[in-house]
């Protein structure tokens, strides 16, 4: 896999230089001195060249009697980023990575890692097994791999608390948050921090030379800070945060046991933990939502390559909690932002909301004082929708009201310059209608932000009929700015979410007169892995959005819970009674509503099972979401689970509702549609007799 050239003489070099190639690795010697490069763009991952390489190197180096000290050093952008993902599932190929970890570990000769950009996962456990680490001041390391449903492999569980101690390791390893380089010095996870990292590198390795330092194997030392009872104090403290995952408990039995175990035996748990969670369910679903976020940047039909247009400035109408919040997501990327409204104490308040957001942010010390000012800086409200006129974007984030939407594009097109995108926030409505009150639909599209939109990470683009590529290439590449996940949804009532959502909320209030009751249909849901159940949510709301009591004719449960003063949260009252500080119980009041309603409809209640509840909660949507790809509406089933997994708290581990239904079986979803009196879409039939799926990924 690698050959040996040595060249002499060389101009460039004092001494002679000595060259271990593969495709991807370089032996250079610098006096005593091996350096290992690896260049493998774009971010050095541990593929199996990476691999094979670094093991050869590292036989040459050791081999070379003339090298005293090796050095190994990243070209390009960072260094080693991780594993190499793509060959999850794959037959293995090349070196393995502990026995190219063994050949560095072992190494009769100090080996210093030199780290720039990111050392994550394998790339970390990488640097471990060196002797010693130095860093340039903005690298940044950690083990994120319980994000993909995993634990770090290689080791990384047994080293990592021997540097940085137990209770950091905890830390670092079932959050996957990485550290500075400041801070790995301070926790001794690098040596030292250098300017320059090659020449830094290399004066660090001619000291451990010159002084003569031991080599340190951080797999001899002794786990540090370990204290009675920390880990099962530290399971209970983030239960909350932890609860459905499986590989936060892994990993948390992974750093007991090198506190409490010999190193060898320590690696053996973490390999078996490691096996279990590689071929189990939850790190499928996770790894194939890290691909499918990804892919659903990629539009069809779209030159990835096109020129896009300027958003150098943007206006938004409507300065409430959907207009504020999304005036933040571009003031915090540096756009400024004009913002409209139509009287001066609504812009005067949402002005002060979006102030407030941010002293908040500040006072928990995520942002500076100056921070705050340099955003809200960045902020011009006016009562003037002139001045909107030079804006790049504008985004209209008013009442959900077709009449008053078509209003405002109408006016807005008489006022926004040439080549201006144009967006709605609506959330429902048809975006090809309020587009055709301009003369330019081509220039017009959805943009559908979540609540809290600041907060929120989905996006659903909507791409009217006459949507410009250009356009919509731009709003996707503006999601990214913002920090927003975009998914590309077609024209449709409720566009790929709240279409589904339809779908569940209808089932759960009929669950609810059949014979359940909210508590037991949203503990169904919360077990599932939500972050609350469709009553939690609808209390949340507010019962009486969209509702009138003018119009309001008591037909259906919501409208008598209204008509009895039943709003939810914002009073205390709804499907649940809320105390001051929002804790809730069963509504005595709301109880006897939905039974007088089901003694009227002339419903005799029954016992429902909790797998009745989950099936008839979750499959509609499953199959709605079958008829959104059938009509092309959204372009493939991961986008539909990104959808879900990022703006509805779909539990990611589940890998939303279309790979939970492959996990499933779509024969099984089908037979159970059909014996509760629904219909299974077309494209889900036909795929569950052929025995196939909607991703392939299960």
């Amino acid at each position: 896999m690698y050959r040996l050239l040595l060249r002499c003489n060389s101009d460039d070099w004092g001494d002679a230089e000595m060259t271990a190639i593969n495709a991807v690795t370089d032996l250079t010697t610098d006096g005593e001195l091996g350096v290992i490069t690896i260049d493998s763009p774009p971010v050095n991952a541990l593929s199996a060249d990476v691999r094979d390489g670094l093991a050869g190197a590292m036989a040459a180096a050791v081999a070379d009697d003339a090298v005293k000290a090796i050095v190994l050093i990243c070209a390009g952008r960072t260094f080693i980023a991780g594993a190499d993902i793509s060959e999850f599932g794959k037959p293995p190929r090349g070196a393995a990575l502990h026995d190219v970890q063994a050949r560095i570990e072992n190494s009769p000769k100090p080996v210093v890692a030199a780290i720039h950009g990111t050392a994550l996962g394998g790339g970390l456990e990488v640097a471990l097994v060196a002797h010693y680490r130095v860093a340039v001041l903005s690298a940044k390391f950690g083990l994120p791999e319980v994000k993909l449903g995993l634990l770090p492999g290689a080791g990384g569980t047994q080293r990592l608390p021997r540097v940085v101690g137990a209770r950091k390791a905890l830390e670092m390893v079932t959050t996957g948050t990485p550290i500075g380089a400041k801070a790995a010095a301070e926790f001794g996870l690098i040596d030292a921090i250098v300017d320059d990292l090659r020449a830094g590198a290399i004066h660090f390795a001619r000291r451990v030379l010159a002084e003569n330092l031991p080599l340190h194997r951080v797999r001899d030392k002794p786990v540090l800070g370990v204290e009675e009872g920390m880990f099962d104090a530290y399971r209970r403290a983030q239960a909350k945060t932890f609860r459905g995952f499986e590989a936060p408990e892994a990993n948390i039995q992974c750093i007991e046991a090198a506190a409490t175990l010999p190193f060898d035996e320590g690696m053996a748990v973490e390999r078996r933990l490691f096996m279990g969670l590689m071929t189990g369910l939850q790190s499928k679903a996770q790894r194939y939502v890290f691909f499918a976020e990804r892919q659903a940047n990629k539009v069809d039909g779209l030159d990835p390559d096109a020129p896009l247009l300027p958003v150098k400035s943007v206006g938004v109408i409507g300065a409430g909690t959907m207009g504020g919040g999304i005036a933040m997501n571009f003031l915090n990327a540096g756009v400024p932002v004009t913002i409209v409204e139509t009287r001066q104490e609504a812009l005067d308040r949402g002005v002060a909301t979006i102030r407030r957001n941010y002293d908040n942010t500040a006072a928990k010390g995520r942002m500076t004082a100056a921070d705050v000012d340099t955003r809200m800086g960045l902020l011009t409200p006016t009562l003037d929708m002139g001045a909107l006129k030079d804006a790049d974007l504008v985004i209209e984030a008013v009442f959900e009201n077709m009449d008053l939407k078509k209003d405002i594009f109408g006016r807005l097109d008489g006022i926004a310059k040439p080549g201006a995108i144009l967006a709605s926030n609506t959330s429902y409505l048809n975006v090809d209608e309020i587009a055709a009150a301009t003369s330019r639909p081509d220039h017009v599209l959805g943009l559908h932000f979540f609540s809290p939109a600041n907060v929120m990470r989905l996006l659903e683009v909507v791409r009217g009929a006459k949507t410009d590529g250009q356009v919509l290439a731009t709003a996707m590449a503006t999601a990214k700015t913002i920090g927003k996940v975009a998914v590309v949804s077609g024209v449709c009532h409720g566009f790929i979410g709240n279409r589904m959502l339809e779908q569940r909320q209808r089932q759960a209030m009929a669950l609810i007169v059949e014979g359940a009751l909210p508590e037991q249909v949203d503990r169904v849901l919360f077990d599932f892995g939500f972050p609350m159940g469709p009553f939690q949510m609808s209390d949340l709301a507010g019962l009486d959005i969209g509702w009138s009591a003018e119009t309001s004719k008591g037909e259906t449960i919501r409208d008598r819970l209204c008509e009895a003063g039943l709003r939810g949260q914002k009073n205390g009252r709804g499907f649940y009674d809320y105390d001051a500080q929002r804790n809730r119980t069963p509504s005595p009041v709301a109880e006897k509503i939905i039974l007088d309603y089901a003694a009227e409809k002339g419903v005799n209640r029954r016992e429902v099972s909790d797998a009745e509840i989950l099936e008839r909660c979750l499959y509609p949507m499953v199959n709605e979401g079958a008829k959104i790809l059938e009509e092309k509406m959204a372009q493939r089933a991961s986008d539909i689970d990104i959808v879900w997994i990022n703006g509805y708290g779909w539990p990611v581990y589940r890998g939303g509702p279309m790979f939970w239904a492959d996990s499933v079986g779509l024969a099984k979803v089908a037979e159970a549609l059909g014996r509760y009196g629904i219909a299974p879409a077309a494209l889900l039939a036909r795929l569950a007799a052929e025995g196939k799926s909607f991703t392939g990924a299960v």
